[in-house]
């Protein structure tokens, strides 16, 4: 049964975010994974992390505005010095967490001039953070339009590009089930090149036992292919998230 990583930017959301990291080891996760950390001492996270022996499977990068509606720089041209100052901050962030993997997002901006900046601000990612498996994920065009990134071929062809060997595949299965679908054999042909995965429940990003994707089948899947990476839980609970969490506690009876 994959590593399961318990997402406390989207889990336990009814604590403080320090308070998550002992809800996420209390209810049996040894990983966690969050969107952006810099709203707190590195310090004070490292310590959440340590005093509950969990692993951090990933965090992303910082995306610019976010409260302006920015998802990221590094497909938006014209900003690439200020791209780097915040990949800087994340890689300063990494050197104390030591995540696993470190996504960066790729913004709202479309066109040549778009790919163009996204090939050169991934390449100088790559180069800056040797030490790090840099991360690029293709996101739904439902639920972010206008996002630079959403179908894992095209994925494929900017992992390409770029040509950097620490940089890999964020695969988020609730985003590729909306767009592609085929999800078993996705996975098959894109393991050698993904070092994340990530979970929800399609349409309604709940828990991963609702709604239409069989992911019993995925896990086994995984389990069968032998991959070895961390399985995100990027999903919103419906309600409490210990009450949803029947699914993992299944999973775990399954090892």
């Amino acid at each position: 049964m994959p590593r399961f990583a318990a997402n406390l930017s989207m889990m336990f959301t009814e604590r403080p975010f320090l308070e998550r990291f002992d809800a996420a080891a209390a209810a049996g996760f040894e990983a966690v994974e969050f969107l952006f950390p810099y709203d707190h001492p590195v310090a004070e996270i490292r310590d959440a992390l340590d005093r509950n022996r969990l692993t951090l499977a990933l965090f992303n990068a910082p995306p610019g505005d976010w409260e302006a509606g920015e998802r990221g720089l590094t497909a938006v041209p014209g900003r690439e010095a200020e791209f780097r100052d915040l990949f800087r901050l994340a890689i300063d962030y990494a050197a104390a967490l030591k995540p696993a993997r470190l996504h960066v997002m790729a913004g709202l901006a479309q066109g040549p001039a778009a790919r163009a900046a996204y090939v050169a601000n991934l390449a100088h990612a790559a180069a800056a953070a040797p030490g790090l498996r840099v991360c690029i994920e293709p996101i739904n065009s439902r639920d972010m339009p206008g996002y630079h990134l959403s179908r894992s071929d095209d994925a494929l062809t900017v992992l390409d590009a770029v040509g950097a060997g620490n940089l890999g595949l964020q695969f988020d299965l609730y985003h590729a089930q909306i767009m592609e679908g085929d999800l078993t054999r996705r996975i098959e042909r894109l393991l050698p090149r993904i070092a994340h995965i990530q979970i929800a429940g399609v349409p309604d990003r709940h828990e991963p036992d609702r709604g239409e994707v069989n992911f019993p089948h995925l896990f086994r899947t995984l389990d069968a292919l032998g991959y070895r990476g961390f399985v995100g839980c990027e999903y919103r609970p419906a309600g409490r998230t210990e009450d949803g969490l029947g699914w993992f506690r299944a999973a775990m009876a399954a090892r």
